[in-house]
């Protein structure tokens, strides 16, 4: 990623918020590295170094500030100003690809060559991919040691590291000080007792603005009965995570630029995944100004770019779920699909089971979503699905669980869309739904989809393909806009059936 190191300086002297994340600042006489908006005395020019990620500050020997915490900001978007295989690889590192495995196992998902993974990262981030998921681990466990109570063994296990030890060694080579003495004096935040499950809650930083009323609204029309519950006030959904059952609750915080989450887990190891899950579910990493930028120059939407600030592109906790909530949703209402999803996890789902019972506002939530396993070898048939629809959903278990089919960001959207539609009964907006919300890719958009064509006055589908191409790398968010324009601007009637862009 090319620095332009006098902007970077403006933007230290002003604190400019917009640029939090973009970029760090080394300051040679200090060897520390901060974030834009570090409240200390701004450093000379001539003192400064300017880095495009945390892990390429900590490549080059800085340590993170304890006054501005870098473990604390937004988070540069993973495809901004990087490559596609960059911008997927950084995707697959947060999602762990590299707690268990190397680099050479990461490149081959990926497709390349170790060394050709490695130069463009060097390129793009400035650090190389096991720099990128060390420093995820260091900060994110920074960031458990201020907003925690965890124990230490806890913090270690919880950030992806193998042991304390390892976890001891690592802190004291970045920050020069133990864990112990960079802890800060924090309350215990809820649950807990002997036998049971503490509550775990952590912030998630944004860019602002972010419409959390839209989201809210959005996930709510399709919340799973008995799996998730979503409104103007949280969002509660059940998760498997870490060979047992949880509930997870995200809440805003009005004026502050964080969602608040709340997690009530069978324990700590695996939190670090939790909480990017629970990023990508919100779409916490978008850039809101360069997306508006983009789309606004397009005099079709600009007026639905100054309606909806913050536009983000609602994701999914698990890819599996959400591709089969898509394939229920195909053809039907919303409402519709919701009862299909319903009926499927009271007969299909496993019972919540969690440690130290239900948290207060999750009275509703009884079921987990059935694994790829369990639905590839059930019986579909008695839902009140179409046959072929059925079947449909059971092949695409059946290959999920082969791994025929990876939901995850080891393809690129073109070949995730060609292997999604290989299974029998998906087709091409079906697949890019579940690219644009389970994948993450920006660049997904179902032109045939109805509501969006009828959001631009009933143009064809190849009209709208061809208008689209001006709105790349950000035409899930074009979609999201449109949609939402769609349906604000239908009739009641309209607003339950299409064919799938309300219903998915």
């Amino acid at each position: 990623m090319r620095i332009d190191d006098d902007a970077c300086y403006r933007a230290l002297e002003t604190r400019d918020r917009r640029f939090d994340g973009r970029f760090f600042t080394g300051v040679r006489s200090t060897g520390v590295y901060c974030r834009p908006i570090c409240p200390a005395r701004t450093p000379k020019r001539e003192r400064c170094v300017f880095f495009p990620s945390a892990a390429a500050a900590q490549e080059a020997g800085y340590r993170p500030c304890l006054r501005c915490r870098p473990e604390a900001s937004p988070g540069t978007p993973a495809w901004l100003g990087t490559s596609a295989l960059v911008s997927r690889a950084l995707r697959l590192i947060a999602e762990g690809a590299l707690d268990d495995a190397d680099a050479p196992a990461l490149a081959a998902r990926l497709g390349v060559g170790e060394r050709h993974l490695r130069r463009l990262f060097l390129r793009h981030v400035g650090a190389s991919p096991l720099a990128v998921a060390q420093t995820r681990r260091l900060l994110f466990a920074k960031k458990l040691l201020d907003e925690t109570a965890l124990s230490m063994t806890e913090v270690a296990l919880s950030s992806g590291f193998s042991s304390v030890r390892r976890f001891n060694d690592a802190i004291r080579a970045v920050y020069a000080r133990s864990p112990r003495e960079l802890r800060k004096a924090v309350a215990k935040r809820g649950g807990g007792g002997a036998g049971g499950a503490p509550d775990i809650a952590l912030r998630l930083p944004f860019r602002p603005p972010l419409d959390w009323g839209a989201l809210a609204g959005f996930l709510g029309a399709r919340a799973i009965p008995g799996v998730e519950s979503a409104g103007p006030g949280a969002y509660r959904r059940t998760v498997r995570v870490a060979g047992g059952h949880g509930v997870v609750e995200v809440r805003p915080a009005p004026g502050e630029p964080y969602l608040l989450a709340r997690l009530r887990l069978p324990g700590t190891e695996g939190l670090i995944h939790c909480a990017e899950r629970l990023r990508r579910l919100f779409d916490l990493g978008a850039d809101p100004d360069a997306i508006a930028a983009h789309l606004g120059a397009d005099p079709r939407l600009a007026p639905r770019v100054l309606a909806m600030p913050g536009v983000r592109v609602p994701g999914a906790w698990d890819g599996f779920e959400l591709a089969v909530r898509a394939i229920l949703g195909q053809q039907v209402s919303v409402r519709a699909a919701t009862q299909l999803a319903g009926r499927l996890v009271e007969r299909h789902g496993e019972p919540l089971a969690v440690r130290g019972g239900l948290p207060e506002g999750a009275e509703g939530l009884r079921f987990v979503f059935p694994a790829p396993e369990a639905l590839a070898a059930a019986d579909l048939t008695d839902l009140g699905l179409p046959r072929a629809r059925a079947a449909t959903i059971t092949a695409l278990a059946a290959r999920v669980a082969s791994g025929e089919v990876a939901l995850d960001a080891s393809r690129g959207l073109e070949e995730t869309v060609r292997a999604l539609c290989a299974v029998p009964g998906v087709g091409a907006w079906t697949a890019h739904y579940i690219a644009m919300r389970a994948l993450r890719e920006p660049d997904a958009f179902p032109a045939t989809d109805l509501g969006l064509r009828r959001a631009l006055g009933g143009i064809s589908g190849a009209d709208l393909a061809a208008m689209a191409e001006a709105w790349r790398p950000w035409r899930a968010y074009a979609a999201v806009l449109l949609w939402t324009a769609d349906a604000q601007g239908a009739r009641p009637a309209e607003t339950e059936v299409s064919n799938g862009s309300l219903a998915g």
